[in-house]
This record gives C-alpha cells, structure tokens and sequence, in this order.
C-alpha cells in the first residue's frame, strides 16, 4: 500500500510496498508518486497511466491497466494487479489517493503455463492440433500465398513401440519434433496433429521451395537414430496457388500425397526396424541368438526330410529363426533367470508369440511367418497357447517350428539344467507324439534329421 497526498508525493508506504519497489518509507516519502511507482506495459514496454493521477481526476476507484509491470528500485520488472483509491476528509474534499497492489508473477506463470499446454503438445513441445486449426484459418491470406502445406507421418511407430517400449517411441517422436523444428524456417509453423501425424505450414512458400525444406528434412533424419532404430518419415505436401483454392482441399492433397508415398516409405522402414529388433535382442542375449539359429537349421532339415517344396523350406528356415522375435519385449531378468519361473514370469513369457505376430505383421514381406510363429505354442491336442489350436489347424510350418523349439530346448546346456542326450530328446518327443507334437513330425525328426546323432 502507498498512499499520497492531493500533489501526489508519497506520505505512507508499507513494508510489502517498500519490498516490491525496493525504496524505503524515510527516502521515498515527499517524493513523486511516478519516481518511485514507475509501471509500464509488460508487451509494449511503454508507460502505463498513473493510477493515482487516474483516481484523483476521476474521482473515484480506478483499477491498472492490464500487463503492468512495476520497474523497482534496481530495474527489475514485476507483474501487478492494483487498485487506486481517492482519499476525502470529512467534508468530502480530496486530500490524497491510496494505492493498493500486489504480485501476481505466481499468477502469471501459471496462466502463462495454462496458455502454453492449450497450444502446445506436452511430449514434443510443437504446437498441438487445436493451435493448428486457429493458425490455418488465421494464415489462409492472400498475403501468404503461395501457401504450402506439408504432412509429416512417421514410419513404424506402433512397431516401434510394440519392440522396444512407449518410452523409445516417445523419445523416436521427440527426435521427429527437432529435426522439423530446426530444418524448418522461424516463421513456419509446426504442429504435432496425431500421434505420429505432424503438419508444417508454409506460408508465403511455393511447391519447389517446399520441395528443398523436405529434402533437408528428409537428409536430417537419415543421421537420426534412437536406440538403433532408424527414423523414418513420409512427407506429402501441397501448395496453394490461388485465393480461389479451398484451404481444406490443399490439406486433403497434402495428406493423399503424404499416404501414397507412405505405401512404399513406411515397408522399406519396418523390414529395416524388423533385422534391427532381432539384432537387438540377439546382442543382448547371447543364448537367444544361439537358439534361434540352431532352430532355424533343424527346421530346415525337418523340412528337407518331409520333402517339403524349396520355398516352403526357406519359409520355415526364416520362420525358425524368427519365431522368438517378440522376446524383446519380454525383461532380460526374466529371460536370463537361472531357475525356475514364477507363474507370474511364466505368464510374461508366454506372451512373445502374440508379440513376435504383431513386430512381423507390420511388415507385408513378413506376413505369413507372422502367422507361424504366433502358433509355434500351439499342442497337437489343443491344450497349447495363445489361441488352443489343435491337429491341422495348426500351421505345418508352426508345428515343425514347434518340434524343432522343443529338441533344441532339451539338448542345448542351461544354467539351471543339464543338456538330454540326443537319444533322451528323440524319446521325449516320441513320449509327446500325439499329445503336444504332431505325429508326423517326430517321426520324420527321429529318421532322418541326423547323420550323427544331436548334429544339425
């Protein structure tokens, strides 16, 4: 509180008025209201009316301006809200004005911490959808024509996020978010729109301009990697030519643009993420690299005895080295346990099928090993997981990987177990035949898969 006489010079301050302004009662009293108050526009930074003037004039309670910021003693600058009051004596005569303020730079960080998350995307830090529709409207101008708009989506999130977790595709959209931000230009606006669909807006950019922004975009991203996943994007744009062209019309080319070259962009980026899930998991588990590549062999000398065709041979030989993909979602804790699982790990683990269906069905050239390897638990007689197939139903290929999985299993040496002997193994599969493995199988596993006995 400040309060002045009818000259407006300071007769009384208050302690939270002398630590606001930094001038104490003794120096500041007699002195003019506007030399130690002095208060301008937070956004203009010019001088705000004096409110004391304000209130004496007008003879009544007058508020400050909004955006006023108080210039203290030693030249710092603090938000205020405050009141001006004209003082009377007892005959109703004006004798001077009190001021009453306070600080609201508290207040002010929120409301500016309210107005940056109605704007802008929490994860990224772009601006978000609902600041893309007010900022379209706002830049469809005559002005800013030729106006491009660019759609931006990234290639192989879910994949991303089903492999190696929603904290690697956070940080994989992250990384999208500041190759845009710093190839684009400051006057163009980029927007997170989807959760992995971006848009850049172009004003005043024609479509060879643009073309040169995605290129560099596009050579940005090729030096990108987060946790040996390579990013890829597909990018479709569009250019308004004309105030005659509808806005609405230039983003559904942009984003028919964006899709068509996404058909081909995004395949070529999953068979790339698809060898860089089994590199991961293999480097990190040693054991696992070794198991899937004797399973791929046994599966193709499986698949050789039964006289299958060369392509299907090679399907299974694929398939067998595959089939434990989805492991790399499955904590290493767990997979490198030297003992029994827990029921609750068990049930972890059982999960990989599913997992691995989802990594290989995300990319067509994998399709149909998707399918196999989400039936490489599957029993003979219906009792396996995750869907209870049974008999033929089971893919022939699923039920050779099965076969394979199991002996490899029984002869390869554990931490927690010794290795079967490869007549041990052929008569655990033999005691199974019927139950858990197809019939067929076994036998042609136990006649004529070794030249020399547990050699594959």
């Amino acid at each position: 509180m400040i309060s002045t006489d009818q000259n407006e010079n300071i007769v009384l301050m208050n302690t939270v008025s002398e630590e606001l302004t930094g001038w104490k009662q003794e120096e500041a009293s007699g002195k003019p209201f506007e030399e130690v108050f002095k208060i301008i526009n937070e956004y203009t930074r010019e001088k705000c009316v004096n409110p004391v003037t304000k209130a004496l004039q007008l003879k009544k309670v007058v508020s400050l301006e909004n955006h006023a910021v108080l210039i203290t003693k030693n030249g710092d600058g603090i938000p205020i809200e405050d009141r001006a009051s004209p003082i009377t004596d007892m005959n109703g005569n004006i004798i001077g004005a009190v001021l009453v303020f306070r600080d609201v730079t508290d207040q002010k960080e929120k409301q500016k911490k309210i107005e940056y998350l109605s704007y802008h995307d929490q994860l990224t830090g772009l601006f978000n959808r609902h600041f893309f529709a007010e900022e379209i409207k706002r830049l469809d101008v005559d002005r800013n024509l030729p106006f491009t708009i660019a759609m931006v989506d990234v290639n192989g999130l879910k994949l991303t996020n089903d492999a190696f977790g929603h904290e690697v595709g956070d940080l994989l959209l992250q990384s999208v978010a500041k190759v845009l931000k710093s190839e684009c230009r400051a006057e163009d606006i980029v927007s997170r729109i989807g959760g992995d669909e971006f848009v850049i807006l172009l004003p005043r950019t024609s479509s060879v301009e643009a073309e040169l922004i995605i290129k560099r975009i596009y050579k940005a991203m090729e030096l990108q990697k987060v946790d040996n996943v390579v990013i890829s994007v597909s990018i479709g744009w569009e250019t308004k030519e004309s105030s005659h062209d509808d806005i609405r019309e230039v983003f559904a080319k942009a984003e028919d643009f964006m899709y068509r070259k996404k058909i081909t962009e995004s395949q070529s980026m999953r068979n790339q993420t698809i060898k860089v899930i089994m590199h991961t998991l293999h480097e990190a588990n040693a054991r696992e690299k070794i198991h899937s590549e004797r399973v791929s062999k046994l599966c193709r000398k499986i698949g050789e005895a039964m006289k299958l065709d060369n392509e299907v041979i090679k399907e299974l030989e694929l398939a067998g080295l595959m089939h434990d993909i989805g492991k790399i979602a499955i904590n290493n804790d767990i997979l490198n346990k030297p003992g029994k699982l827990t029921e609750a790990e068990y049930e972890e683990v059982k999960k990989h099928p599913e997992i691995s269906y989802h990594i290989l069905k995300s990319a067509d050239v994998y399709t149909r090993l998707a399918e196999y390897v989400l039936s490489h638990h599957e029993r003979w007689d219906g009792k396996g997981y995750p869907r209870g197939l049974s008999g033929e139903d089971i893919p022939l290929v699923s039920r050779i990987i099965t076969v394979a999985d199991a002996y490899e299993a029984m002869t390869a040496i554990r931490t927690y177990k010794g290795a079967f002997s490869h007549e041990q193994a052929i008569e655990e599969l033999k005691r199974c035949s019927g139950t858990q493995f197809d019939p067929e199988i076994v036998h042609a596993c136990q006649k004529y898969c070794w030249t020399r006995k547990g050699e594959f």
